[in-house]
């Protein structure tokens, strides 16, 4: 199946290319289809799966030539339970929100941070992206208002219950309107879940996506106990004392990608950073030259590293860990392909140990941690 399959516009399509995604993965086969009908979803799919992409195609495509709405009014709202989901989801809909001649204003808001930048960007947003408190203290402040709100998803449910959210949640479903669109995705379908399931959703397509085993056998993996402070560093030695064709370097964030590019580029390694918030023609350049060899190091977030299928990638960094071990076994299964060894690096803070250590369990597999004096870093 292809996504012109799915119902989705052409500048849809074409952006899809442009970034190099091909097929869709099978949530986004059943769940694109039925939200462009309206129908409300009820999705269990571990994340990296393809479940952001599944909703936001549709959603976009459904807001598309909508009127203007009031001031401080949006059109969708996604619930999520965590700052960095936020920002990851956030940059999905700004990528492919960018194929639309009229904007389609997508605005990430969450606690940690002041609210009142927060609060002066509502004016024109059409999807909020928001873990619950924050967008509670919004609405307290009259900074938005989500009595016109058509749908409703939310985002990593099972995660969202388990961390305390169900009253904030259940204090934000009684003030949306009764008629609206319900799309709730979880990695698990646990009790809570399916309370609140039973009470939001209404004659929903059911999806489950079964998990496939990953094939990490012929990956090396190290992993490098290090300062904050030293990351930069030690990312440079490695570059320059083992000579890989090609390095994928992972980041956290767009600004960390920006950051770590430039810190290689003014060290004169050539590098490139890839993100939802760099331009097409950017993404398309830095992608291309990196396939064809001609870029030692592209540092990427996990939103555009779905286009990186290169066959004989020789090397992947973890410059900060995922926030999931699905994640961890996705960026480092982008080397060890076609019956050749690759090398998965990963440097880990004294704060991301414990993290570590859940990701190495998860994966039934148990990292070598080498000792910085063994390469010759100090």
């Amino acid at each position: 199946m292809s996504f012109k399959s799915l119902g989705l516009a052409p500048s849809l399509i074409k952006t899809l290319e442009a970034n190099n995604y091909k097929n869709p993965y099978p949530i986004q086969e059943q769940a694109i289809p039925a939200i462009l009908k309206k129908q409300d979803i009820l999705g269990i799919a571990k994340t990296g799966s393809g479940k952001t992409a599944s909703y936001a195609l549709p959603l976009l495509m459904n807001l598309e030539g909508k009127p203007a709405l009031k001031n401080r009014h949006i059109n969708a709202l996604v619930l999520v339970p965590t700052r960095e989901l936020a920002m990851q989801v956030a940059e999905v809909f700004q990528l492919f929100g960018s194929s639309f001649t009229e904007r389609i204003k997508t605005k990430p808001v969450y606690g940690g941070v002041s609210i009142n930048p927060q609060m002066k960007s509502m004016m024109g947003v059409n999807i909020l992206v928001a873990t619950p408190g924050r967008l509670l203290e919004l609405i307290d402040n009259k900074a938005v208002s989500l009595s016109s709100i058509e749908t409703l998803v939310l985002d990593e449910a099972d995660k969202m219950l388990n961390l305390g959210f169900k009253e904030e949640v259940d204090r934000i479903i009684g003030l949306l309107p009764k008629t609206r669109q319900n799309l709730l995705f979880s990695a698990t379908l646990n009790e809570a879940v399916e309370n609140i399931n039973q009470i939001l959703l209404h004659e929903p397509v059911i999806i489950k996506i079964e998990e496939k085993e990953d094939n990490i056998e012929l990956i090396n993996q190290i992993g490098y106990f290090i300062s904050e402070e030293k990351k930069g560093p030690l990312l440079r030695h490695i570059v320059e004392s083992k000579k890989y064709k090609q390095i994928l370097v992972f980041t956290s964030s767009s600004y960390k990608a920006d950051h770590v590019a430039d810190k290689l580029r003014k060290h004169k390694i050539d590098a490139q950073a890839i993100h939802g918030k760099k331009s097409q023609g950017a993404r398309k350049d830095a992608m291309t030259r990196f396939k064809n060899g001609n870029l030692n190091v592209l540092v990427a977030t996990d939103l555009l590293a779905r286009g990186i299928d290169i066959e004989f990638l020789p090397c992947v960094i973890n410059y900060e860990l995922p926030r999931s071990p699905k994640d961890y076994v996705h960026r480092i299964g982008r080397t060890g392909r076609a019956e050749r060894s690759g090398d998965a690096i990963s440097m880990v803070t004294e704060e991301e140990e414990h993290h570590f250590k859940i990701i190495q369990k998860k994966m039934k597999k148990w990292v070598t941690i080498v000792d910085l004096d063994e390469i010759g870093f100090r």
